[in-house]
């Protein structure tokens, strides 16, 4: 037999053996890839968005938007038309600054007059409905998507009333909510729609005084050369301009905050991963010192035991980071477009992102299990069969302390002492844990100001609509903690659990001496309970570090969490513990010996 056929052989046979510990591995893994893969995969996925947009429908290279004050606005537009370097170009055309209102919401919105058959430059793509035509107006996706309006509804437009004739999609502004671009006069603007209507029907919307501008979409002999034509332009009159490649830009601007939230959560799941699987991994280690003697006696070389026993680690870390890297690639087109103003599909995790998701699940898969792989090769093979227990270091001091506490505390107390590792680990893990609901609550606890929303207020019962990115993040940020929360919660019934198993023949003996099953019960909660105490209290500063802005924090719901805490590992230890401490101690002091 070979000796590859032997590894895959004793792994299979030990993760028959023990489907709870592979399962949470798999998950633990799938959760910390996928969220890192989304987090670097961003950018890219909302680059390549934009630029499939741009080539169907024919987008511009530049925009350049000139204020209608009364100043000659004409022969500006003709000189960029002709400019050298110029191809083609469409317009000048009108864009109107109004209000519209659709299903009791109220929105800014920028309203483009266009011909009813598009040019060779900015031919929107129509993706429901058909394009403009006298009297109907043209919705851009994102924009529709955030009112819920569809094909055949009706909207206002500063207080005139136009059917939705079509849905369209374009690369010659930005995504939802920024289409507007510039504000009226060529400065700031609030957030807003896009509306494309018929030039008759712009200028009748335009004579109500609304503020105008002129916009002119130019496409370049040489696309990648956009900022230096705008420099080698030299006009009198205000001219903004707008690159294609500042609308990808822009574009990304939905997604800034996304991806830290992602990838800051991605180490924060891995930490928690390594913290609970190191905790199986530890109480298995006795079961495999002594797999390992087996193995010695039958004339295995170390390495081929700590191939053995790492490649069980390692294969289901890899696997869980293929099923990660594929739900990832499954969820990027949604998290990529939140606003729906872009077509396209989007290419996946690259080969980059791919490197960096295995180099974690790696991590996690060899942290992990380094320590007991090193302590199973190490013991001799006579002990290893034995199952020699090492003898814990006696210390006087402490011993005479611990004897004046009551004895679920003192029996908490000496499981921490002769595990301190174990107990840092909890510590970091409750950190952890109140970290991310740390951000979570300051992130909600912060005022919202929806996107084109007016500055003076809307009318009676009418409402605007609500900040996609800041909702687009809320989500987020609530299915990481989520997650960080379930991931959590397994590693401390873990903890447990593999404290008690470690510590029942030392639990056993306490019974003979006098405790009873809820002393034993207690005594075990103890031992996560007071790790998690400063855990709790070093992750309320480390989680207002991590949120990285001076703003006013809910400290008393950050207090109120701390304690749902303290109060949830006291709730979820009592389970296991419990189980644990009612085995009877003949039954537990002979399987010790035997």
């Amino acid at each position: 037999m070979g000796r590859i056929v032997l590894v895959v052989r004793l792994v299979l046979a030990d993760v028959r053996r023990h489907k709870a510990q592979a399962v949470m591995l798999l998950v633990a893994v799938i959760a910390a890839t996928a969220t890192m893969a989304l987090g670097l995969s961003l950018g890219g996925a909302s680059q390549t968005l934009y630029e499939q947009t741009r080539e169907a429908t024919a987008g511009p290279d530049v925009v350049a938007l000139v204020p209608d004050l009364g100043s000659p606005v004409a022969p500006v537009m003709t000189l960029l038309a002709e400019a050298p370097g110029v191809v083609a170009h469409n317009g000048p055309y009108r864009v109107v600054y109004a209000t519209l209102t659709a299903h009791r919401v109220a929105s800014l919105v920028v309203v483009h007059g266009v011909a009813e058959k598009p040019g060779v430059v900015n031919r929107p793509l129509v993706t429901s409905g058909h394009w403009v035509r006298a009297g109907g107006a043209v919705l851009e996706r994102g924009f529709a998507t955030a009112l819920g309006a569809r094909v055949g509804d009706h909207v206002t437009i500063s207080g005139r009333s136009y059917p939705v004739v079509g849905i369209a999609v374009t690369a010659a502004t930005s995504i939802f909510p920024w289409a507007p671009g510039i504000g009226p006069y060529g400065g700031p603007s609030d957030g807003g729609g896009l509306v494309w209507l018929t030039r008759e029907d712009t200028r009748a919307l335009a004579s109500q005084g609304l503020p105008v501008t002129m916009a002119l979409d130019l496409k370049l002999r040489d696309p990648d050369a956009a900022q230096t034509f705008i420099e080698a332009q030299h006009i009198a009159t205000r001219v903004s301009f707008r690159t294609w490649q500042f609308m990808a830009d822009q574009d990304t601007v939905m997604l800034r905050t996304t991806q830290p939230i992602l990838v800051i959560g991605s180490w924060l799941l891995s930490f928690l991963a390594i913290t609970g699987v190191a905790a199986l991994a530890a109480g298995r280690a006795a079961e495999q010192t002594r797999r390992a003697g087996l193995l010695k006696a039958v004339g295995a070389t170390p390495g081929l035991i700590a191939a053995v026993l790492l490649t069980e680690y390692l294969a289901l870390a890899l696997l869980g980071d293929a099923l990660g890297l594929a739900l990832a690639r499954l969820a990027e087109p949604a998290i990529a477009s939140p606003t729906a103003s872009r077509i396209g599909g989007v290419g996946g995790p690259t080969g980059t992102v791919i490197v960096a998701t295995t180099t974690l699940a790696v991590a996690v898969a060899v942290l992990s299990a380094l320590r007991p792989t090193l302590r199973a090769v190490r013991t001799a093979t006579v002990s290893a069969l034995a199952g020699t227990t090492r003898r814990p270091r006696h210390r006087p001091w402490l011993t005479a302390l611990s004897a004046l506490l009551p004895t679920p505390l003192l029996l908490g107390v000496r499981l921490i002492a002769r595990r301190p590792g174990r107990a840092v680990l909890h510590a970091c893990s409750t950190a952890v844990t109140l970290i991310a609901i740390t951000n979570l609550l300051t992130y909600y606890a912060e005022p919202r100001w929806g996107f084109a929303q007016h500055r003076g207020g809307w009318g009676p019962g009418l409402s605007g609509l609500p900040d996609m990115r800041a909702d687009h993040d809320s989500r987020l940020l609530l299915a990481v903690t989520i997650a960080l929360i379930a991931l959590a919660t397994v590693n401390t019934l873990t903890l447990t659990w593999t404290t008690a198993m470690e510590a029942r023949a030392n639990m056993a003996i306490a019974r003979t001496l006098g405790a009873t099953p809820a002393q034993i019960s207690a005594g075990l909660s103890v031992a996560q309970l007071l790790p998690a105490l400063p855990g709790a209290v070093a992750g309320v500063p480390l989680g207002i570090l991590f949120y990285g802005q001076i703003i006013t924090f809910p400290l008393f719901w950050i207090a109120a969490a701390a304690l749902a805490i303290l109060l949830a590992t006291t709730a979820l230890t009592a389970v296991p513990a419990r189980w644990a401490a009612r085995r009877p101690v003949a039954q537990t002091l002979s399987a010790e010996t035997g």
